[in-house]
């Protein structure tokens, strides 16, 4: 007995010294970016075509609307899309939260193009046609399930000054089915070579089904499912939908208020933004190979991560107040940023880094636009 007491430390020893040195060698894996193929991430969401105009405030008066509002669209602003379009200059930009992060991820990475995939649901008309142009221009492999019942969702931008009020119809953005569109073998495939899924909370009010579907295969198979808070309505009024796919989310993101509204649903009884992102992290957890990841972003305040045992947090890029042209577009612009780093299997900190970058450069530009490289290294 006692010779064998020094062979199973010998092997101890030895399995240790294996563990350092594998851990070496992913960390100097993480330095080299991973070979990035097309479809390498995934997005999945509501569509939208941004229709963006420097309006009178006339134009705000006829449809009551604030300088500065994010809307969704009633009957009585049904007339006012096309008003706009008719009356004044506008620019058209492929949006909606998901496909502005998956825009961003691919302008941060830049080659190859079409390393995002995108679904969602538009109408057979003009705007849709629109959408699928400008989809292509952002080098986002767009598959669009189209259907003629209701038209394409669109966002008008209404600008006045430094304000923009904003109307959303949801329209077609609402029709999305799962089995005519993410059950379709062709498409599923594109599902299957992703390995960062990213959804917004938004789609969590279109289509549970389909969300869990993508979420159950990322589980299943060991890849990296993302899930955005998105707004408190999302986590005050579809709590249960949102619950039923929390267990396979490995990274959370959310804003301060969403926060605070998703702790005061789940009882957590605290307003603390550290204790709030801790007691996230902890939440049940499907696929435990992977600890969850929460991201809490706060504006120019400091984003806070809570991972494994511990929460950091990271101050964002210092910006003068009057070069602010248009903040709406950054929490969309910081998870584009963030997964461009993450499908690149990177580390935490540069994932962060690129989030900050992004959004510190989209808030600097009316709505979800970007110059043509980023200056990010």
């Amino acid at each position: 007995m006692a010779s064998e007491e020094p062979q199973a430390k010998k092997q101890k020893l030895s399995e240790e010294e294996e563990r350092e040195e594998k851990e070496e060698k992913d960390e100097k894996k993480t330095d080299e970016p991973a070979t990035l193929s097309p479809n390498s991430l995934f997005g999945m969401g509501n569509p939208l075509l941004d229709i963006c105009a420097v309006v009178d405030k006339d134009f705000l008066d006829k449809y009551s609307l604030k300088t500065n509002d994010q809307i969704l669209a009633e009957d009585k602003h049904k007339a006012l899309f096309d008003e706009l379009v008719k009356k004044f200059k506008v620019e058209y930009h492929a949006g909606g939260a998901t496909q502005n992060s998956i825009k961003i991820a691919q302008w941060m990475i830049q080659e190859p193009h079409n390393v995002g995939t995108f679904f969602g649901c538009i109408g057979k008309d003009n705007f849709g046609s629109i959408l699928k142009e400008k989809a292509e221009e952002a080098h986002v492999d767009a598959h669009y399930y189209e259907q003629d019942e209701e038209p394409t969702g669109t966002c008008a931008a209404c600008i006045t000054g430094d304000n923009r009020s904003l109307v959303a119809n949801l329209a077609a953005a609402n029709c999305y089915k799962k089995d005519k569109h993410l059950d379709l073998e062709e498409n599923w495939k594109l599902v299957e070579k992703a390995k960062v899924y990213y959804i917004a909370g938004f789609f969590l009010t279109v289509s549970l089904e389909s969300i869990l579907k993508v979420a159950k295969h990322a589980s299943e198979n060991n890849k990296l499912f993302c899930l955005n808070l998105s707004a408190p309505f999302i986590c005050q009024f579809f709590k249960d939908n949102l619950m039923q796919v929390m267990p396979y989310v490995d990274v959370l993101f959310g804003n301060e208020t969403e926060a605070a509204a998703f702790a005061k649903e789940q009882d957590f009884g605290t307003k603390d933004i550290k204790e709030i992102a801790k007691k996230t992290q902890a939440l049940p957890k499907v696929n435990a190979k992977r600890q969850r990841i929460v991201v809490l972003t706060q504006g120019k305040e400091e984003t806070t991560i809570a991972q494994k045992d511990k929460v950091d947090t990271f101050p964002v890029l210092k910006i003068d107040p009057k070069d602010i042209v248009d903040t709406n577009g950054a929490g969309d612009a910081f998870v584009g940023g963030f997964l461009s780093e993450l499908v690149q299997e990177k580390p935490l900190e540069r994932c962060v880094k690129a989030a900050h970058y992004a959004a510190n450069v989209i808030i600097q530009r009316a709505g979800c636009t970007f110059p043509e490289k980023p200056n990010f290294n």
